[in-house]
């Protein structure tokens, strides 16, 4: 059997009727929910300690370790509470048939005020689409707004106003609306009109789509919420495009951020086409890291470009994103799925998407999985690369002080880094760059 002819069949032994497709949506949903809280338990054990581990000796004193376990104790705490919150949430939307009753509401509102040459299921989707997202951003709101304004405000990190706060949301609601709006339109043309086989033709879509939002973003979004401007000459600016040049990294131009406008925590990152990159530094790393430093963290990020991280990351979101479609494909028309969740004799595309979704939920804790072990093996060969150019030292520097200003955990349960942290913890990269602090050497 073909794998074309493949799909069909095995659609078709999916499709059974009475099948509790809600019910199995539900139990993902909670047993997702119950190995969070676990693995959150866990880690809030780790958050007691009062002691920093042995190897952090001479690197960490004692009253910042307690500053950044107080920290996490606290972010645990919310989070805890914020996946409670969420989980009644989601619970609720599907027990109280929310997605029936949004999309009758989006005929409705198309079949009212669209002009008639615009009415049909692709309006109705762009209308569910607007309403459904704006409703998810107005549920998560209020945790947003502890986080920054209760959270972050505590431990000094949030640097925000309420009107800037509201501008964001805004903007965000406005940009949504903007990309979202055409993106699911096209989505749809594409799945109408290449019938069965719409996966390949929405694969290539979805990539031309990421390299344009790659080009789009720094031009036209990111300006929208941060000041970005072309770092003056000086000694950072000098060390990092020596780098480049000696990396043949395309680098076209270093930039500067204002990341303290909203937060005092740091990062450095690059982004671009494979021919034309940015580097782009936020003011806080630059304002409190030596240049050495600063080079030495950039040559981290470099590596994984070097490395190929990136271009493999890349390959491996595309194998996804294909595996994704073909899957959808098989249950694109399953009338036992929609009507489990209250549509009747509809299959609207869109709805059916967000249903998928849903079902993969154990896949998606396991690729998660498998993506942060794949992301931590590459950390440790970033630094290692960072290394063999002679930033050991500096970088290790510079990794102490970044979890410093940042409170950033530096000690974790096993199982619960092994699922959720993409970078190794602390003592374990200086572990792998060969530190050791001046004390002990002493």
């Amino acid at each position: 059997m073909s794998f074309t002819g493949f799909l069909p069949s095995l659609a078709a032994a999916l499709d059974k009727p009475g099948f509790n497709w809600k019910g199995l949506i539900l139990g993902f949903s909670a047993a997702k929910f119950a190995f969070d809280s676990y693995l959150s338990y866990r880690q809030y054990q780790v958050l007691k300690r009062t002691s920093p581990p042995k190897s952090l000796e001479g690197a960490i004193d004692q009253e910042t370790f307690i500053k950044t376990q107080t920290y996490g104790k606290a972010k645990a705490k919310f989070g805890f509470v914020s996946s409670i919150y969420g989980f009644v949430l989601d619970s609720a939307i599907i027990l109280c048939d929310v997605l029936p009753k949004l999309w009758s509401v989006s005929g409705t509102v198309v079949s009212l005020y669209a002009p008639l040459r615009f009415s049909g299921i692709i309006s109705q989707s762009v209308t569910f689409f607007l309403g459904f997202n704006a409703l998810s951003s107005l549920i998560s709101l209020p945790t947003s707004i502890y986080s920054t304004f209760v959270l972050e405000e505590k431990f000094g990190f949030n640097k925000q106003t309420p009107s800037l706060f509201a501008s964001d949301f805004l903007k965000n609601q406005v940009i949504s609306a903007v990309i979202g709006g055409p993106l699911i339109a096209a989505f749809l043309k594409i799945v109408d009109y290449f019938g069965a086989n719409f996966f390949y033709y929405l694969w290539v879509f979805a990539f031309v789509f990421q390299l344009f939002m790659v080009t789009v973003f720094p031009i036209v979004i990111e300006p929208l919420f941060n000041k970005v401007t072309p770092m003056e000459d000086g000694e950072v600016k000098k060390q990092v495009e020596d780098l480049a040049a000696k990396l043949k990294f395309p680098l076209q131009e270093v930039y500067q951020i204002d990341g303290s406008k909203r937060s005092a925590h740091s990062n450095a990152y690059f982004y671009g086409l494979p021919w034309k990159k940015r580097i782009v530094i936020y003011d806080t790393l630059l304002e409190k890291f030596e240049p050495i430093e600063i080079v030495a963290v950039l040559a981290h990020e470099l590596g994984h470009w070097s490395l190929s991280h990136t271009s493999q990351f890349l390959m491996i979101n595309q194998v996804y994103i294909f595996s994704l479609f073909v899957a959808f494909s098989v249950f694109i028309k399953n009338q036992s799925l929609y009507q489990s969740f209250g549509f009747g004799t509809q299959t609207p595309v869109m709805i059916g998407f967000i249903l998928f979704s849903d079902i993969l939920t154990p896949l998606n804790s396991l690729l998660q999985y498998g993506m942060s072990v794949l992301s931590r093996k590459f950390e440790y060969q970033a630094d290692a690369f960072a290394v063999e150019l002679n930033y050991s030292k500096e970088l290790a520097n510079a990794l102490i002080k970044l979890h410093i200003q940042n409170l950033s955990t530096m000690d974790a349960d096993w199982l619960y880094s092994s699922y959720h942290y993409s970078h190794p913890i602390l003592p374990e990269r200086l572990s792998a760059l060969g530190w050791t602090s001046e004390k002990k050497d002493e």
